[in-house]
């Protein structure tokens, strides 16, 4: 709501409010009380605008209210009569004004308006039995409204009679509420899943400023002929009455949707009369969904290019679609029995698809398959969030049409003719045709679920829906390749249709319009997928019955109650008796798709309670297309875009960039090389012999990741680059920072680890000095962590062959070009070094620049606000700060000037301009980057944007939390502070160590930390297992939840602020005894003593320690009662918080950990030091998997422990008992903890045998091995056992001679008859001891 100064431009009134005159009040006395009796006038609350979608987008479907009142939270209804209504609104002003009293004084008014926090978060319901019921949205705490509204009655003197705090009107006590819906029954099945969806809603929060008037006004446009507009609003701190010139509007210029009326007019429509074409529904429009593994947990995905910049794999060449529908559940409580079969079935083998169109999605069923790491790893992208996270809406309706996909996407809602129908219209990036005029048209899939029932009605409903889904693709996206898909609940049987005939529920007329639906994808030129592959072998049920055995209209029936017992069940409710293929893929290729296969899944089955149990009612139908290749974007697309970035900011970038005013350091910091002095003094700069040893380590794991002292020259090889990123890369390392390299090339991850293991640990078995440590999950996939030349080095790799042929050149390469059109999680890997690489390019003086960024790390460091897992600084985010001030500084004239500042006034710069910086509204980007447009819109939950330059994903600090961004900013202006009182003759910093370590002699900040606080939330963890490894993967995910822990509560408690040190603490002298890091590695050495007691092993590997979040209040004038409150919010989130972390068996053992969290004082806290030891120092052997492993054929062995291959010796023995792995499957047993060789698949049968695709990728990809030389033994299923040679397999799906894999038999080596890898023998000698 806009303020009343804005009248036209906030609130347009509509025609009918134009010329209207707002009542004038008659003259009466200011005394005597005033009646609140009126319907036509209103006194109330309304949110921020940002907040009205969160709600409205219910408030549509469920609130006959909507488009009449705004989101509102009513203070006074009914209110004053119309002519006294400016009598009624100066007295609440004056009383508003005056302090509510002659005794009040002005501090508690101060109280009162601070307190005024409106927060509905909690569902509730005022219920009339079968009458009409509201549900609403109210406050757990609704202190602050009851006695703001207390003292707008008492300005105006109504005299409410209370009998056990009811008042006379209305028959129950004030509650402030915002209504979202209505129901009929409280006691029915809808009603209460309603209820249900509606406690789903975010909590919506904001601090009112003002109280809008409202008045009844008459407007035939709108359900009952009647509106709520805005007369005025009266400022809550000072009283001020602004008045419109006339009565504003909320709603102006949406009239009710289609969706809300009724369709009878339609049934008698003339066949070729063109329904009208709908609108794209803004409100239930939204980005999609994106899982972000750093987050564990989905986020809104912002394009960050324009739709015809692809983000797929390159070159694609084929594209499937699947579309299932999933079977709500129509009983309360729903039931989730079927949700992992369900699960399942779309991961199987026959589904699998690179779109996944669902439909009948409930918000719980969608919890649930968002939640699956199987379904996040196979479709990143969905059309909708989970609605159990914290800040994602409910979906809109009980049943929901939701879009899954392996490339990102946008899309439209398109409101069809019935409420709660509409279509899913998503846009793809990476697959489309290029126009006759050059411009990029994307493929268009529109997902449907049309109006069910076969009455006059409901087939002229489906009529009507699909003219105007076809009228709206060919007025939106002409020339477009169109797909359709989804349930479109057409009746198919004609012994249905007959039957219908016969009992009158269907007209002769509408059983016509039945028939002409065909028509109509015919004339848009739409092929049915079935209907064109009907000739060909399908891959569908193996019992399914032969055509000349169906009747008419039921072959390829997607909903078979003869066949499926949940089918039955819903055709003994009425559904019909009769097979019917509901569900369809129609396809308008436009010369760019061309249909390949068909089949159907959702065969998958399990044993119930009362028998067999299927997993929906409907099978699930997919689509294979071939994607014939077409020509690029035209070259002066990209000349206009090198146009454009030599131009100045665009106005969008203008007003979002905020200013950077140069300051200089004060007269005793401003010596040149002050600052490369400090940094020595203090050992960040790293020396000659640093520099020296990790271009050394660099060299030699390039030597032997590329193997080139034994590589061919008469094969040709596949490029692969080895290259380092991080702030080795970027040149800001110090000398205890790990290496991180990354390595580029053509094949998939899986083949590149396994042949880059096999030659590590060759090069060590020959004495160079390096060795694996373990290989791990991390969030941008899987590393092997490495030690090369007493180095750690984390080594990562991408699949990307067009990058790593034409590196480093690729990357000056615009990001338009089609060398980018890559996979998100692809481009998520090379974002790191593209970054840096256009960092080091652009940054005015990389002397200056790396000096500052170390200074910048080493005193984020040492204030505790360095850590990107708790939500703090990262490396990448201080470089895009620095980088941005250093660029903005030195820019001059349309272009970056050098030299730029010196390093001492670049760093005054820095920290006084980022400690006026508006955190929670201002964006920190960079605009000489984002010169023209900014692809990235802030939402609600991101309380720190901090913005990067290449896509998927621009805010790199989406880990922050309002408690980390408020310490952030307090160090911000700490550190401008000291700054500046410095200049003074009793500098408090004499210099800059002073202002690194503890200026004036003040304790550390660790210390400062723990004697600041009266209070703190205490973590306690302790680990006392055998295998380190497991230690450091307790400690790795505890921390990990310590973020969530801080968002809840800054939601429970907003009233305290929480600051978590981002280390752990010990009692001091409790790490005395234990080994450190150094003398653990030596421990390791060959030779080294082993004869150390088991008593004293087992004492090392006892740890124990606690995390710490400092509490304070939220500002000072807080009084006892809210602290208390606040104190209840903390107990009950901390519970929550153990309960959760003692419930995931993945992590959480009690056999051998244990975890606490709870609230202590300062003194409680006892004599504590920062924690110094490894939990989980790797030992060669010590074998460490994550649990959440690729699929079964995607697996790579498990090594029992990447070995220290010095030591030459097998693994002999293995511990008993299996982990169950996640997804419900076996772990495998774990070699004993001793170094191992390279293990013979012959000689240990505990070992996983290698899978098919593992053989085949070895033989290709092995420079060792020549892959013409070798054959592949299948077993045909006519003829029996086949071989063909390697060069001519088959992998792609599509193409008509592929084999599946499964029917692979052995692999031979034709040079010599060998066979070398047999599935029946598990014989493996590529993975053997060869």
């Amino acid at each position: 709501m806009a303020t009343p100064s804005e009248t036209h431009e906030s609130h347009d009134p509509s025609p009918s409010s134009s010329s209207s005159i707002p009542p004038q009040p008659r003259t009466i006395p200011i005394t005597g009380t005033l009646q609140l009796t009126s319907t036509d006038t209103a006194l109330t609350l309304i949110p921020p605008p940002s907040l009205w979608p969160r709600v409205d987008r219910l408030r549509a479907l469920y609130d006959k209210a909507y488009l009449k009142w705004p989101p509102h939270v009513n203070l006074v209804y009914p209110f004053v009569r119309p002519d006294v209504l400016e009598v009624a609104v100066a007295r609440v002003a004056r009383a508003l004004r005056d302090g509510r009293g002659e005794q009040e004084e002005q501090e508690q008014e101060q109280e009162r308006h601070e307190q005024l926090r409106v927060r509905l978060d909690r569902v509730g319901v005022f219920e009339r039995g079968r009458r009409e019921n509201t549900i609403y949205l109210g406050e757990t705490q609704p202190e602050g409204l009851k006695r703001l509204r207390e003292v707008i009655v008492a300005a105006l003197e109504e005299e409410e009679e209370k009998h056990d705090g009811k008042s006379r009107r209305g028959g129950r006590p004030f509650t402030a509420h915002m209504t979202i819906a209505q129901s009929e029954d409280a006691a029915s099945d809808s009603h209460r899943f309603l209820v249900e969806k509606v406690g789903w809603v975010p909590a919506v929060a904001w601090t009112p400023t003002e109280l809008a008037v409202l008045v009844r006004q008459r407007d035939p446009t709108v359900p009952g002929g009647s509106v709520m507009r805005l007369w005025g609003t009266v400022g809550l701190a000072d009283g001020e009455v602004r008045r419109l010139e006339r009565l504003g509007g909320f709603y102006e210029g949406k009239a009710v949707s289609a969706a809300d009326t009724a369709v009878g007019e339609e049934e008698e429509e003339e066949e070729g009369e063109t329904s009208a074409v709908p609108e794209k529904d803004a409100l239930h429009s939204s980005p999609p969904y994106y899982f972000d593994d750093e987050m564990d947990r989905w986020v809104p995905f912002q394009a960050a290019a324009t739709l015809d910049e692809d983000d797929d794999d390159e070159e694609r060449e084929a594209l499937s679609v699947a579309s299932y529908n999933v079977l709500a559940e129509f009983t309360w409580p729903a039931s989730e029995a079927r949700y992992p079969l369900v699960v399942e079935n779309i991961l199987s083998e026959n589904a699998t698809a690179d779109v996944l169109v669902l439909q009948e999605v409930t918000d719980g069923f969608l919890a649930h398959l968002l939640a699956d790491p199987r379904i996040r790893d196979a479709y990143p992208y969905c059309s909708h969030g989970p609605p159990a996270q914290d800040d994602v809406d409910p979906l809109p309706s009980y049943l929901n049409i939701v879009v899954l996909s392996k490339t990102p996407f946008d899309w439209d809602y398109i409101s069809l003719n019935r409420k709660h129908k509409g279509a899913v219209v998503a846009r793809f990036r990476d697959v489309g045709r290029v126009a006759n005029d050059g411009g990029f048209l994307p493929l268009v899939l529109a997902a449907v679920h049309l109006s069910q029932g076969l009455t006059d009605g409901a087939v002229a409903a489906k009529k009507s829906d699909i003219r105007r889904i076809i009228g709206y693709l060919a007025e939106t996206y002409p020339g477009h390749p169109w797909i359709l898909a989804g349930d479109f609940n057409v009746t198919t049987s004609a012994a249905s249709i007959g039957a219908a005939l016969r009992k009158k529920t269907l007209s002769e007329g509408a059983a016509q319009h039945l028939a002409s639906l065909d028509e109509l994808f015919a004339e848009a030129k739409l092929q049915d997928v079935w209907r064109v592959m009907d000739s060909k072998e399908e891959d569908g049920k193996d019992d399914e019955k032969d055509d000349e055995e169906e009747r008419e209209g039921e072959q390829g029936a997607t909903w078979d109650p003869g066949a499926n017992a949940l089918a039955a069940a819903m055709a003994a409710a009425g559904g019909g008796i009769h097979p019917q293929r509901y569900d369809r893929i129609l396809v308008r290729g436009e010369g760019l798709l061309r249909i390949s296969s068909f089949n159907m899944f959702g065969f998958l089955t399990e044993k119930g309670e009362e028998g067999e149990m299927f997993a929906s009612d409907h099978w699930g139908i997919r689509c294979t297309m071939e994607v014939r290749q077409i020509q690029g974007r035209e070259e002066e697309e990209q000349k206009e875009e090198e146009e454009e970035e030599e131009e100045e900011f665009s106005t969008e970038i203008s007003s979002l960039v905020v200013p950077v005013h140069p300051q200089k350091a004060p007269e005793h910091l401003s010596a040149p090389g002050s600052v490369e002095a400090a940094l020595a003094s203090l050992s960040v700069i790293p020396s000659q012999e640093d520099t020296t040893k990790r271009e050394q380590a660099l060299e030699l794991l390039k030597q032997v990741i590329l193997d080139t002292s034994s590589r061919s020259e008469t094969l040709a090889q596949p490029t692969v680059v080895v290259v380092p990123v991080g702030s080795y890369a970027l040149g800001v390392w110090t000398s205890s920072s790990d290496m991180d390299v990354m390595c580029i090339g053509p094949f998939s991850a899986h083949t590149f680890f396994s042949l880059a293991s096999q030659r590590l640990r060759r090069a060590a078995a020959s004495g160079s000095d390096l060795r694996i440590l373990r290989r791990v999950r991390a969030h941008t996939g899987t590393m092997l962590e490495l030690q090369v030349c007493g180095l750690k080095v984390d080594l990562q790799y991408c699949p990307a062959a067009a990058v790593a042929q034409s590196w480093p050149e690729v990357l000056t390469t615009p990001p338009s070009d089609d060398v980018w059109s890559l996979s998100a999680p692809t481009l998520s890997k090379l974002k790191a070094a593209r970054d840096i690489d256009y960092i080091r390019r652009s940054v005015p003086d990389l002397t200056s620049f790396r000096l500052a960024h170390r200074f910048i790390k080493t005193w984020a460091k040492a204030r505790g606000i360095y850590s990107a897992r708790f939500g703090f600084l990262s490396g990448i985010q201080i470089s895009i700060l620095l980088a941005r001030v250093h660029k903005l500084l030195a820019f001059r004239d349309g272009q970056v000037t050098k030299p730029g500042p010196s390093v001492e006034d670049l760093l005054t710069t820095f920290f006084a301009h980022y400690a006026d910086f508006d955190w929670a509204r201002d964006l920190a980007f960079d605009p000489l980057f984002h010169r023209r447009r900014l692809p990235y819109t802030r939402t609600s939950r991101e309380p720190l944007a901090i913005l990067g330059y290449f896509p998927p994903a621009l805010n790199t600090a989406m880990a922050a939390s309002v408690p980390s961004a408020k310490t952030i900013a307090a160090e911000f202006a700490r550190a401008r502070d000291l700054l500046l009182s410095s200049s003074s003759a009793d500098s408090a910093i004499p210099s800059w160590s002073a202002f690194l370590s503890s200026p004036n002699g003040k304790q550390s900040a660790a210390d400062d930390f723990l004697t600041t606080h009266p209070s703190f939330i205490r973590i306690d963890v302790q680990y006392w297992g055998l295998g380190l490894a497991r230690g450091a993967q307790l400690l790795g995910w505890l921390e990990s939840r310590c973020v969530m822990l801080l968002v809840d509560l800054q939601r429970r408690a907003p009233g305290l602020h929480a600051r978590m040190w981002p280390a752990r603490f010990v009692e001091k002298g409790q790490q005395q005894g234990k080994k450190t890091k150094e003398e653990e590695e030596q421990q390791q050495e060959p030779g080294a003593d082993g004869g150390e007691d088991e008593a004293a092993a087992a004492a090392t590997r006892d740890f124990g320690g606690c995390y710490l979040i400092g509490l304070s209040r939220g500002r000072p004038d807080m009084s006892r009662d809210e602290v208390q409150l606040a104190l209840g919010a903390l107990q009950a989130a901390l519970a929550r918080f153990e309960t959760s972390l003692r419930g995931d068996e993945r992590y959480f053992d009690a056999r051998c950990c244990w975890l606490g969290a709870s609230v202590v004082a300062r003194g409680e806290l006892g004599e504590l030091e920062l924690d110094e030891r490894e939990w989980g120092e790797y030992n060669p052997g010590e074998d460490e998997y994550d649990d959440d492993d690729e699929e079964e054929e995607e697996e790579e062995e498990e090594q029992g422990g990447e070995d220290e291959a010095t030591s030459g010796k097998e693994s002999d023995s293995a511990e008993d008992g299996k982990k169950t792995r996640k997804g419900g499957k076996k772990g495998k047993k774990k070699g004993a903890k001793k170094p191992i060789a390279v293990a013979d698949m012959r000689a240990d049968k505990t070992r996983k045998f290698r899978t098919a695709a593992d053989a085949m990728n070895r033989i290709r990809w092995d420079p060792q091995l020549d892959s013409s030389d070798y054959v592949v033994g299948y077993e045909d299923r006519f003829v029996g056992a086949m071989e063909k040679d390697l060069a001519a397999w088959k992998n792609e799906q599509t193409d008509e001679e592929f084999i599946p894999q499964h029917r692979i038999l052995y692999f031979r080596r034709k040079s010599d008859g060998r066979v070398v890898w047999d599935r029946r023998k598990r014989w493996d000698e590529l993975f053997g001891n060869v």
